[in-house]
C-alpha cells in the first residue's frame, strides 16, 4: 500500500503523465489506469525491453525510487498475456472485491482520457474497445456481480462486520462521519444510508459539494475546519478523498478521543494515498482499517462467486482468441494493401503501354485478363499473410516481402 501510494496518479496530473510516457522513445501508444487498487500502464511498444525500462523509469521518477527498489514490485505482461490481463481487470477478476462494478467505469475513463490527450492509436483503441465490451458481457452473462461488488459497499460492510464483533446492531443507531464528497464517497454514502445509522455527516474541502451529498443522504454537512468536533461525536469514520496529505493525523484523532470514555471509534480509510496517518492505529479505542484490510475482508466473500468467476474466465479465453484474430488480421492489412497497390501499379503501366495500339474492346479484354491473373496470383500470399500475422513465421514472410518489393 505504501508503494502504491507513491505511484498513484491523480486525475489532474494524468495528462502530463500520458504525454511524458508517450514521449519516451520506445512507447508509441499509452493508456494509464490509476485506481485505489492499482496503477497500470498499457503501451504499444516498439521494443519490449526498452519499453519496460521507459515505464519503470517513469515510475522511479514520480515515486523517487531507485530502479532496483521498484523492479521487484512490477508485474509485467506482454502480447496475449497483456490482452488477457486487461480483460480480467475490466471483468473485475483482478479486483480486491471480486466482480466489482466500479472498475468498468474506471477503465473507460482511463481510455477516454488517453484519447482526449491523443496518446492512443489503432492498437490500444481496438484493445480497449474490445475490453469494455467484455466487461459488460461478463456482468450480464455471469452472476459475478451478485452481492457486495464494489469497493465502496465493501468498505461499509467491513465497518459493519467490525462493529458486529461488539454488538448485533452494526451501524444502526450510530453516528457516521463521511470524509469526502466524490464518486467513491457518494457510493459509500448510498450503502451507509441503507444500513440505518442515526446520523450521517459529510465533511469535504468544498462546502457546496458536502451539502449536495449530505442532502441526498438526509444528513448534514461540515467543512474540514470542523473535522475535530465531528470526530469527537462520531462512532464510525469512512474516508476517501483525493488529498495528497493526511487529513486525519495522530494529534487530531487523539484529541477527538478525549472525553469519549470507553466509546470506541472505527475508521475505514479507502483513499490511496491514505487520508489517515497509519500511526492512528496505535491509539487506544481506535480501530483503523485501510485497503489492505479491505482486500483481506473481501477475500473471505469470494468463495460464493468463484463458480461465476470460472465462467467469466471461460468467456475471456474465447474473447482473447477472437481479439487476437482481429488484431493480427489488422496487422497484415497494411502490408497486403501495399502489395496489391504495387502490383496493380505495375499492371496498369504495362496495360497502358501494350494497349496503346488496341481498340476499345481489345483493351478492355486485356484489362480484364490481367486483373484476373493478378487476383489469382495474389490470393495465396494474401491468405498466408493473414493466417500467419503476429507469428514469427508471419514476421519473417512480411519482412521478406517488404525487402523483395521495396514495400513500406
Amino acid at each position: 500500500l505504501e508503494l502504491l501510494e507513491r505511484t498513484t496518479l491523480e486525475s489532474s496530473s494524468m495528462p502530463k503523465a500520458l504525454h511524458e510516457l508517450a514521449g519516451r522513445p520506445n512507447l508509441s501508444e499509452v493508456v494509464v489506469l490509476s485506481t485505489c487498487n492499482r496503477t497500470e500502464v498499457y503501451v504499444d511498444a516498439e521494443r519490449f525491453h526498452g519499453a519496460y525500462q521507459d515505464v519503470r523509469d517513469f515510475f522511479c521518477d514520480i515515486a523517487r525510487l531507485a530502479p532496483e527498489d521498484l523492479s521487484d514490485h512490477l508485474d509485467v505482461h506482454h502480447d496475449e498475456a497483456a490482452v488477457r490481463h486487461l480483460f480480467s481487470v475490466v471483468a473485475g477478476l483482478e479486483s480486491a472485491v471480486l466482480g466489482e462494478s466500479e472498475i468498468l467505469g474506471q477503465v473507460a475513463g482511463a481510455w477516454e482520457m488517453a484519447r482526449a490527450e491523443a496518446t492512443t492509436g489503432p492498437t490500444l483503441n481496438l484493445l480497449f474497445r474490445h475490453a469494455l465490451e467484455i466487461g459488460k458481457r461478463v456482468r450480464t452473462e455471469t452472476g459475478i456481480g451478485r452481492g457486495v461488488t464494489s469497493v465502496a459497499s465493501a468498505a461499509v460492510a467491513l465497518a459493519e462486520s467490525t462493529l458486529h464483533g461488539r454488538s448485533r446492531t452494526g451501524l444502526r443507531g450510530l453516528r457516521v462521519l463521511l470524509v469526502g464528497a466524490g464518486e467513491m464517497a457518494e457510493a459509500m454514502g448510498v450503502s451507509l444510508a441503507a444500513a440505518g445509522p442515526a446520523e450521517i455527516v459529510v465533511a469535504n474541502r468544498t462546502a457546496a459539494r458536502a451539502e449536495t451529498l449530505a442532502s441526498r443522504l438526509d444528513g448534514r454537512a461540515c467543512d474540514l475546519a470542523g473535522l475535530g468536533a465531528e470526530l469527537a461525536a462520531a462512532d464510525v469514520v469512512l474516508t476517501s478523498t483525493g488529498s495528497s496529505t493526511y487529513l486525519l493525523d495522530g494529534n487530531l484523532v487523539s484529541q477527538s478521543m478525549t472525553g469519549r470514555a470507553e466509546r470506541p471509534l472505527v475508521i475505514v480509510d479507502i483513499a490511496v494515498p491514505r487520508d489517515v496517518d497509519p500511526a492512528v492505529a496505535a491509539l487506544e479505542q481506535v480501530t483503523l482499517l485501510d485497503m489492505d484490510d479491505l482486500r483481506g475482508f473481501a477475500e473471505e466473500g469470494r468463495a460464493s462467486r468463484r463458480a461465476e468467476a470460472a465462467r467469466a474466465e471461460e468467456l475471456i479465453t474465447r474473447e482473447v482468441d477472437r481479439y487476437l484474430a482481429v488484431a493480427t488480421s489488422r496487422e497484415a492489412a497494411p502490408l497486403i494493401a501495399a502489395l496489391r497497390d504495387r502490383v496493380e501499379s505495375l499492371r496498369a503501366a504495362e496495360v497502358a503501354r501494350a494497349g496503346a495500339a488496341l481498340d476499345g474492346d481489345a483493351r478492355r479484354a486485356l484489362e480484364d485478363a490481367t486483373r484476373a491473373v493478378l487476383a489469382k496470383v495474389l490470393h495465396g500470399p494474401t491468405v498466408v499473410l493473414k493466417e500467419t500475422a503476429g507469428t514469427p513465421k508471419g514476421d519473417r514472410l512480411a519482412d521478406a516481402l517488404r525487402d523483395l518489393l521495396s514495400l513500406e
